[in-house]
């Protein structure tokens, strides 16, 4: 439940400042609302969802002015991720990561922007994982998933496009074991990025949270 909403909330299907009605949700999961309580619970210490008083649950409404201070605590920490990673990641890891980038790519050359920024924020996630450090894992996941919303909400329609190849050079630094030049890049991708941004938010057409969870749900 948790990754679907986290999805549909990254990818814009449920727009900032979206409400989360508790029995909305746990209707299209068949399940309790203390289930969907605890979901909302997750989300929001990864700063997507923000409880209001006697008011519930709502997708959280961030401010550009937040992105700098956001994106230079990831930069840091992402370093120290690719820094981190095991000399020789094996050719499992390294196959996974070069298909999740081939499916972010894809969703790119098909116009899907939110959807290839919610990969390609997941393809940092899944290095930090390879670090074997819990610690990295949900830190970074934690930056991830507030900057792709940044992201969905302020980057230019063009911005996916650099992504992808600059994730496709880390992996084969990665691979080759030149982990401080992978460094290097990682560092200048993530400025990119940043500076790839605008600040005007972009509009987007509202669906019901039944339409958009019923959709989700059959996404990988």
């Amino acid at each position: 439940m948790a990754r679907v909403l986290r999805n549909a909330i990254i990818e814009q299907a449920l727009p900032a400042g979206s409400r989360l009605p508790e029995d909305s949700v746990a209707d299209q999961f068949h399940t309790s609302r203390s289930v969907v309580r605890e979901a909302l619970s997750m989300l929001s210490t990864e700063g997507l969802v923000e409880h209001r008083k006697n008011r519930g649950a709502f997708v959280a409404e961030p401010v550009w002015e937040e992105a700098r201070d956001l994106f230079d605590l990831r930069i840091s920490l992402e370093k120290i991720v690719v820094a981190r990673l095991p000399e020789v990641l094996t050719d499992d890891q390294l196959d996974r990561l070069r298909a999740h980038v081939a499916t972010e790519e894809l969703a790119r050359d098909e116009g899907h922007d939110s959807r290839s920024i919610r990969l390609g924020g997941e393809f940092h996630v899944a290095l930090a994982e390879m670090t074997g450090s819990d610690f990295f894992l949900r830190y970074t996941r934690e930056l991830t998933s507030r900057c792709s919303v940044m992201l969905a909400l302020y980057s230019r329609p063009v911005s996916v496009e650099c992504g992808v190849s600059e994730h496709f050079e880390i992996i084969d630094l990665i691979a080759a074991g030149k982990h401080a030049q992978a460094v290097l890049v990682m560092e200048r991708h993530l400025f990119a990025v940043v500076e790839r941004a605008m600040i005007k938010p972009r509009t987007r057409d509202k669906a019901s949270i039944a339409e958009v969870l019923a959709k989700y749900k059959n996404l990988p």
